[in-house]
């Protein structure tokens, strides 16, 4: 005697999918530091280098650009590490060299255009 409830579950048949050509890369994304008044050379500097790992050099002329222009482009990358290294940013802390710094520096990420 068959009980409906025994009753074995149908199995979905796999269905490849055939892909032409390779896979599209992944959008670009920058990673962009913003100016502000709270922030020492050194901080940016120490900052840069202990999230993105740039030198000190580095870390100076991008210190500068956003000193000079009020925003510099820190990184490009794909969306989400993106969107970690913006929020590392937000969340690397205060400049202790200046008394009435409150907090970490600003960020934000935008679509690169190139």
């Amino acid at each position: 005697m068959s009980d409906a409830n025994s009753a074995e579950p149908k199995v979905a048949e796999k269905t490849r999918t055939k892909t032409k050509g390779k896979p599209k890369p992944l959008p670009r994304f920058h990673v962009v530091l913003l100016d502000d008044d709270d922030h020492t050379y050194e901080y940016v500097i120490e900052m840069l280098r202990g999230i993105f790992g740039h030198t000190n050099e580095r870390g100076f002329q991008l210190a500068q650009q956003v000193d000079e222009h009020g925003r510099a482009i820190v990184l490009t990358t794909h969306k989400e590490l993106a969107e970690l290294k913006r929020d590392q940013i937000q969340a690397y802390g205060s400049d202790f060299r200046i008394s009435a710094c409150k907090g970490s520096m600003s960020a934000t990420i935008e679509p690169d255009e190139s």
